[in-house]
């Protein structure tokens, strides 16, 4: 894939222009954004860079990160504290993701969303209210291995870090997680799944293949 060098700034204006142009594939008043990458890529970042700029082109944006709909202690450490495949496999509530995030968003949908549903220092519900995302409005959802569970995107963005820069942002406590991330890597091939993908070992100095 050839990528060219760009700013995060030009970037994030050519996504919300792209986006702003845009109409959902399945004819939904809203779209359903992704901004999928692991933690050490920093794809909140984006997502909240992404934000800002939808809003100052007049459209609704929510923002929700992957990390506020994780599966009850319970579940998600049946195999222990560290075991990359249940973070790969268990640790997401992609069934919430569909029932609070997505069905809503649907045509002839509410529009009323779940910000996130439990709290993983808790280990408990957050009991969050929901938030109505007005009909034009953008959903942003950002976090790690999002990408090949059929969730209806219309634009998906993949941050890319090579293996060596993964291993070196990584924190110490969080490199068990880089198996499941090769295993993702492997098996989704977000890179052939995106619509665009930045590629993002050095912040400073992004890349990324063309606006999708």
């Amino acid at each position: 894939m050839r990528l060219e060098a760009i700013t995060w700034e030009r970037l994030t204006d050519a996504l919300a222009e792209r986006l702003v142009a845009m109409r959902a594939k399945d004819g939904s008043p809203w779209l359903r954004v992704a901004v999928d990458g692991a933690p050490a890529a920093s794809p909140g970042e984006l997502a909240g860079r992404l934000a800002e700029a939808l809003r100052l082109r007049g459209r609704a944006v929510h923002q929700a990160g992957t990390f506020g709909f994780l599966r009850p202690a319970s579940l998600r450490l049946e195999y222990g504290r560290e075991d990359p495949d249940a973070y790969h496999d268990e640790w997401f509530d992609r069934q919430a993701l569909w029932r609070e995030i997505f069905q809503p968003l649907e045509p002839g949908g509410t529009g009323r969303v779940l910000p996130d549903l439990w709290d993983p220092v808790a280990d408990r519900a957050t009991r969050s209210a929901y938030v109505e995302l007005p009909p034009g409005g953008v959903l942003l959802l950002h976090g790690p291995l999002l990408l090949g569970h059929w969730f209806p995107f219309d634009l998906s963005v993949h941050l890319k870090l090579s293996p060596a820069a993964l291993a070196r942002r990584t924190p110490d406590d969080e490199r068990w997680t880089l198996p499941a991330f090769a295993r993702y890597e492997a098996e989704t091939r977000p890179e052939e799944a995106a619509d665009v993908v930045v590629r993002a070992d050095d912040p400073r100095r992004p890349a990324w293949s063309g606006p999708g």
